[in-house]
């Protein structure tokens, strides 16, 4: 129970008492604020991380350009929030699980998914973990420890809740980070997943992007409070305010985060300052609701190229591995991408798999008419043709390698 003093006349309060600072480290021009102490980050690791960041911010652009040539019906940008999501996901053990919103592919880039995984994904072709039945960037990785992203919003916050409980009671030492956006945090499930953290004192990280943006809806409309954080003092949580482009803070308060969470079973709230250099998703045109000189503020302080400018100036970086990695991977994007389009949808029998240990009479039923239609007017569904006639696959594969 909560010990409180006691007053004889009304006394309201509103929160102003609460300020809740940023924790800064790094600067745009890539050196240390003063008083500023640099966090443990091994060569090595910094590469590690900066590389993740590169690669993110290529496919990402690789792959809007493929949506607008009419390749890809979907896309999702990370661009301008790579510290946040790459920095905290460094910060972790790698069999930590991640539950994300939507823009969080550079977690997946950090822990080792393979650009084929990506497209993949992306194409719903045959490999793809999810069998097609999401649309594009609703990624998961099973090994890589990365729940499988759900479109409806915020649905992922009381599930990292439930799924540290679970961490907690096995009692191996691991934590859930669950990312997700300011406006999510307008939702009713962010507020009875903190609430359920911290009541039952679980290992879960709740990691807040706030870019400034819930779609075209500014932050300054979303909520009436000094940003997010404060919402943490309701809860009796941990809380941290980042520089969500500054990826030492991110490292450094993640890890903190992290063992707070795992040596204490505490949940903690980060709220990592950002913005989102890109539109909402391929569907949004930002330019109707924010200015082109607000971006290109915000341009300026691109993570990644203070990050770049940190790396220079300790001699573990320079501009022509710059080039190098750069033409490597576009190539790399290219190439994959060319290669994962031409790949079949999966079988058609995989639409009635994987919920019960038979399958049911009725959708046997429906399956079987599918087929049927489909043979009936081939030309109407190609794809869905092609997957009926593994012969005719295995032809199709050879004829595009140029094999006989």
């Amino acid at each position: 129970m909560s010990t409180t003093r006691d007053i004889h006349v009304p006394e309201f309060l509103a929160g102003d008492e609460f300020s809740i600072p940023t924790y800064r480290v790094l600067n745009q021009e890539g050196t240390l604020y003063e008083g500023a102490e640099e966090p443990p980050l091994e060569r090595e690791l910094a590469r590690r991380i900066y590389q993740a960041m590169i690669t993110t911010r290529v496919l990402d652009e690789r792959m809007m350009a493929a949506q607008r040539q009419g390749r890809l019906s979907f896309y999702m940008q990370c661009t301008g929030e790579e510290a946040a999501v790459i920095g905290a996901s460094a910060a972790l053990d790698d069999a930590d699980m991640i539950m994300a919103q939507y823009r969080e592919q550079g977690a997946l880039v950090y822990r080792g998914f393979t650009i084929d995984e990506f497209m993949n994904q992306l194409f719903g072709n045959e490999l793809d973990y999810g069998k097609g039945r999401q649309m594009p960037i609703h990624y998961g990785s099973r090994k890589l420890h990365y729940m499988t992203i759900s479109s409806p919003l915020a649905t992922q916050i009381p599930q990292a809740t439930g799924y540290a409980y679970g961490q907690k009671l096995a009692g191996d030492g691991l934590c859930t980070t669950v990312f997700f956006g300011e406006g999510a945090a307008s939702e009713g499930d962010f507020h009875a997943a903190l609430n359920m953290a911290a009541v039952h004192e679980v290992p879960v990280i709740f990691f807040c992007r706030n870019n400034g943006y819930a779609i075209s809806t500014p932050a300054i409309e979303q909520f009436a409070a000094d940003g997010v954080a404060p919402r943490a003092f309701g809860y009796r949580m941990h809380v941290i305010r980042v520089d969500g482009n500054d990826i030492l803070a991110v490292y450094r308060a993640t890890q903190e985060a992290r063992r707070i969470a795992v040596e204490h079973n505490k949940p903690v709230l980060i709220e990592a300052m950002t913005y989102r250099l890109a539109a909402h998703s391929s569907s949004d045109d930002p330019s109707g609701y924010r200015s082109r000189k607000e971006e290109e503020a915000w341009r300026e302080k691109d993570p990644i190229l203070r990050m770049k400018r940190w790396m220079i100036d300790k001699g573990w970086w320079d501009e022509e591995e710059e080039k190098t990695l750069q033409e490597q991977l576009r190539r790399e994007v290219l190439e994959t991408l060319k290669q994962a389009e031409k790949r079949p949808p999966p079988p058609l029998d995989s639409l009635v798999t994987d919920v019960y240990a038979e399958v049911t009479p009725g959708l046997q039923h429906q399956l079987d008419a599918l087929k049927a239609h489909i043979r009936r007017y081939p030309d109407a569904y190609p794809k869905g043709a092609r997957s009926l006639d593994p012969e005719v696959s295995r032809t199709d594969d050879a004829n595009d390698k140029g094999e006989s």
